[in-house]
């Protein structure tokens, strides 16, 4: 037996050569390399924390799951599978345990290094992925870890990097350091090389008044920045809204669809300004078009001053009882007569749109209504109503008064007009409702004010008191008055 494997052997050999053409032979298959040496090898095995690679060496070369990407934290398996043949760069050909560490990372930043500094030579532009968002900007995946500040990542700061992660993005390298291994970007520096000659050409097209759509792409303290199709445009926080607002993200976030009117443009700083409120009707407008004198509005006291009460009677609007027309007596002190926060219905004395200013009565729109009565006018509380050169009522369109029926083919203005009708009888309700509550409330008031207990004698005091102010006692007539109110608004704003 020991003679057919000496001949087996002595074959082998002789197949070969010498004994040493033999080891020459053997050690010419295992792959010849040094620390820092670029190879290529299949992935035989994957583990949560390292990738066994096959390099036809003596023993598989490990990477450890740090080394696989240039992303932090990664899953082994989300980088390679079994079988992936990948390029590594020779760390240690042996540690301390005797094994081969390679890493995949490595051979990326090398081959990568190689067209990074070609590309910046060209001054080309780079493509990558925004892997991570870190303290001052983005990290971006260009083969390596690309640093893009903040400040470059559009034409203007943007606050929120977040919404980049995982988007493509093309950029201009600004500076690359291979000893430091560092390379920064700037996409706004691509942005105004790619888009200065359509914008040049959007901006001379945009004009002044222009009503224009936009998407709001960024939020800031001082107002929006709306994107007009590639060229930005500023809406200051008081062109947001017509109502005052803190902030901006009070009214509109990033990706609202928006209509906006064109305020100015500068073509030499290359700035828009947009206006959202310039497209919506102005409240006030709308309040005195909806609104008449005599009619009653219900509302919510907001501030209460010496000489009266403010109530909000539609949002961002505002207008003032007198300390004369809250109560049918003489009122020292209003806080006697409403509370801040309290729902109350005022009737409108005078809309003064040029100033801004409504006169309302507390007392007057009480003395309108009895609380017991069924006698119910529609127009007193809302219900449009109109009426011909003689003063005649005009009729709804499709109704005939002669048979107080509808016609036919107008159901949707009896339908409007019954909305309407039950509206105004809705709030005609509520308002009675106020009003006993306010009756039954009255002597406790006067008293809390320091005044008479009798009733009769708090009416007599109040006719004679409304009877000698009666020139003086509203907003519209008062020039003391409305110099408070002018210092009063002044102190608002």
């Amino acid at each position: 037996m020991a003679e057919n494997n000496n001949e087996v052997t002595k074959v082998a050999l002789n197949d070969i050569g010498t004994v040493e053409d033999f080891i020459k032979a053997v050690d010419s298959t295992i792959k010849n390399f040094d620390d820092g040496d670029l190879v290529e090898g299949t992935v035989v095995k994957v583990d949560h924390d390292e990738v066994l690679l096959d390099i036809g060496y003596k023993t598989e070369g490990v990477i450890p799951s740090r080394e696989l990407s240039i992303k932090k934290d990664v899953d082994p398996d989300e980088v390679v599978e079994v079988g992936d043949t990948i390029e590594a760069l020779v760390v240690t050909k042996e540690d301390k345990e005797g094994r081969l560490i390679l890493s995949k990372k490595r051979a990326q930043y090398e081959r990568a290094w190689g067209d990074i500094e070609k590309i910046k030579e060209d001054d080309g532009v780079v493509e990558g992925t925004v892997i991570e968002a870190v303290k001052g900007g983005l990290i971006v995946d260009i083969g390596l870890r690309g640093f893009l500040p903040a400040s470059l990542v559009e034409m203007r700061r943007v606050r929120d990097l977040s919404p980049y992660i995982g988007q493509k993005i093309k950029a201009k390298i600004l500076e690359l350091d291979k000893n430091r291994n560092n390379v920064v970007l700037s996409r706004r520096q691509y942005l105004e090389e790619t888009q200065s000659e359509v914008r040049e050409t959007f901006l001379s097209q945009l004009k002044k008044g222009q009503i224009r759509e936009g998407v709001v792409s960024s939020i800031v303290n001082f107002g929006a920045f709306v994107d007009l199709g590639g060229v930005d445009g500023l809406i200051h926080v008081s062109e947001l809204s017509w109502k005052h607002i803190d902030h901006p993200s009070e009214v509109v976030k990033v990706g609202d669809k928006v209509t906006i009117e064109v305020l100015d443009v500068d073509l030499d700083r290359e700035r828009i300004s947009l206006s959202l409120k310039a497209t919506q009707e102005d409240p006030w407008q709308r309040f005195a078009r909806t609104h008449v004198p005599g009619q009653i509005v219900r509302g919510k006291v907001t501030k209460i001053v010496q000489f009266g009460v403010f109530i909000s009677v539609e949002d961002g609007i505002e207008g003032l009882v007198h300390i004369s027309e809250l109560a049918n007596r003489h009122v020292e002190n209003p806080e006697t007569v409403v509370k801040p926060g309290e729902i109350v219905f005022v009737k409108v004395i005078d809309v003064d749109l040029d100033r801004r200013r409504i006169s309302l009565s507390l007392k007057q729109a009480n003395d309108s209504v009895d609380p017991a009565s069924e006698d119910f006018d529609p127009a007193l509380y809302g219900m449009p109503a109109e009426y011909d050169e003689e003063g005649n009522y005009k009729y709804p369109e499709g109704f005939d008064p002669n048979t107080n029926e509808w016609i036919a083919g107008y159901e949707q203005q009896r339908e409007e007009w019954e909305n309407q009708y039950a509206a105004a009888h809705d709030l005609w309700e509520q308002h009675k409702e106020f009003v006993a509550r306010e009756l039954e409330n009255a002597e406790a008031s006067a008293a809390e004010d320091g005044q008479a207990s009798s009733r009769e004698e708090k009416v007599e005091e109040a006719s004679n008191y409304s009877s000698e102010n009666t020139s003086n006692g509203t907003l519209a007539d008062s020039d003391q008055l409305a110099a408070l109110r002018e210092q009063l608004l002044s102190e608002k704003k």
